[in-house]
């Protein structure tokens, strides 16, 4: 049906108008669940529940206790802002007071509105207000947090991710947090410079460990990244110390170690800031080797000084970083760790390093709670 010559079809200007519709609904609740629409939707359903709750507490009390008033309390407490929770916790105390006026004084029966009821629902309304004043002073909503969250970690991971390495080389990585959490005080930074023909990796462990740590691993890993290929090798850990040092953070201190490895020569420099040594293992002699430079611990005080060390990697060779996580425990010294840790390594040499790393942490520090990282250069043989 049209309404003259070259207008539009009647179904067509219902098909926009319908797709205006759902992209609108669409677009109001991606705003909701990323936290910056507003909370009116979750407040009108809150509200319109409360008087059925309490409809169903005077219909059948025996099933729908007056307690139940706390479903909608606690929804709110992590749906709405403060203003407008206030308002459902006025709903929800005149709700109390009409069951308790319909169902009888508590005394004469049982699912009755009781001291204990009232107590119960002003202590979770009390808990929710909290939860909603300190979302507002955070400035991040619930909805927003936890995908805040999950994008920082899944940043972290991607900035931790080695480059790909031409043919002839292999890399292995694995980092596990303490205690199993999503964050950890130990993070990779990496870059491939001058053309691509040197690797440049720093691994950093951050005092503290697991989410105690992660907030300033997580600052350092962007500054690190940023600083790791803008200046020449020498510079990084002077400039890194600098910069953790200007933080002024009570528990500020961090150890590095820095690999320069070139990768048509096979030739690396190690410089570190106080961190455990490197371990290379030779193809000839199929021995591990200490390798470590000369460094304080970054964060302590300024002008620091880091001494490199050079090696090189020859067709077969392997060189090992990794985190105190992986060695040092309550029951063991470092020595015995890193014993333990080559004992280990030492099964792959005739199968080959590939996907050794993770299967390395397992069975040299599973069940160690701190926080774990483990990186592998491998050069073919």
């Amino acid at each position: 049906m049209t309404s003259g010559p070259g207008a539009e079809p009647l179904t067509a200007r219902m098909h926009r108008g319908l797709h205006r519709a759902r992209i609108g609904v669409r677009k109001a609740g991606v705003d909701y669940f990323r936290g910056d629409g507003s909370d009116w939707i979750a407040l009108a359903a809150l509200l319109l529940a409360i008087p059925a709750i309490a409809a169903g507490t005077l219909w059948r009390p025996d099933w729908i206790a007056p307690t139940a008033l706390v479903l909608p309390v606690i929804a709110g407490g992590l749906l709405l802002r403060p203003a407008n929770l206030l308002a459902l916790y006025a709903t929800s105390a005149g709700a109390l007071i009409v069951e308790a006026a319909l169902l009888g004084p508590y005394a004469a029966g049982p699912d009755r509105v009781t001291p204990g009821t009232v107590l119960v629902v002003a202590a979770v309304g009390l808990f929710g207000l909290l939860i909603a004043q300190f979302r507002s002073r955070v400035g991040v909503p619930w909805r927003r947090g936890g995908t805040m969250l999950f994008d920082l970690r899944e940043r972290i991971r991607v900035q931790s991710k080695l480059p790909e390495l031409p043919r002839g080389w292999h890399r292995e990585m694995a980092l596990r947090p303490a205690g199993g959490q999503s964050f950890s005080g130990d993070f990779v930074v990496a870059s491939r410079t001058q053309g691509g023909n040197i690797l440049e990796v720093v691994l950093t462990d951050v005092s503290g460990k697991g989410m105690d740590a992660a907030s300033r691993a997580l600052l350092l890993s962007g500054a690190f990244g940023g600083l790791l290929g803008s200046l020449p090798p020498h510079a990084f850990l002077p400039a890194a110390n600098g910069y953790l040092l200007r933080q002024d953070w009570d528990e500020g201190f961090a150890t590095s170690i820095h690999l320069v490895l070139d990768l048509e020569s096979g030739d690396y420099e190690l410089l570190s800031a106080g961190h455990l040594p490197a371990l290379q293992l030779s193809a000839g002699t199929g021995r591990w080797e200490e390798k470590s430079g000369e460094g304080p611990l970054l964060g302590v005080y300024d002008g620091a000084q880091f001494d490199p060390v050079k090696g090189t990697l020859r067709p077969g060779d392997v060189l090992m970083m990794f985190t105190d996580g992986l060695v040092e425990a309550a029951d063991r010294d470092i020595a015995e760790g890193i014993d333990r840790l080559t004992g280990e390594a030492d099964r792959y040499v005739v199968e080959g390093f590939v996907g050794a790393a993770w299967h390395l942490i397992e069975a040299v520090a599973k069940d160690v709670n701190d926080d774990r990282a483990l990186l592998m250069i491998c050069r073919d043989a």
